[in-house]
């Protein structure tokens, strides 16, 4: 087997990810320009659900990234990957929308659901590629 050179499904995912961590960190400097919190969370609620909402993107996101990579390599090509791909990153989207609170509240809980069935799929989906 030939390993592929470029992995478009990985480079697009990262890419898109990216955006997300750069939309998620201007979400916070809103709110700090708009609150003049310089450092920390100044105890603003508003700030807190921003900055929860960007630290839990980075915390979740680098090991979907490196599953799908490596997925990409075992699996070159896969439809499913990609779209695999693209609904974690819109859960993180609605994630991030949702724990503003509010009329749309229930995306955090939406995208918390993509995001562990994400991991959860993802991890199952390896461990049989590396089986195999």
């Amino acid at each position: 087997m030939t390993l592929p050179l470029v992995l478009p499904i990985t480079l697009g995912a990262v890419a898109a990810a990216a955006l997300i961590n750069i939309w998620l960190s201007i979400r916070c400097g809103q709110v700090r320009t708009a609150e003049k919190v310089s450092v920390g969370d100044g105890g603003n609620d508003k700030l807190i659900r921003r900055m929860r909402a960007h630290a839990n993107f980075n915390e979740n996101t680098p090991i979907v990234l490196v599953l799908i990579a490596a997925l990409e390599l075992a699996n070159p090509g896969s439809p499913a990957l990609a779209v695999v791909a693209g609904v974690y990153l819109a859960g993180r989207v609605m994630h991030g929308l949702g724990m503003d609170g509010g009329s749309f509240a229930i995306g955090r809980m939406i995208g918390t659901l993509i995001t562990l069935l994400t991991l959860l799929g993802l991890a199952i989906w390896a461990i049989m590629s590396a089986m195999a």
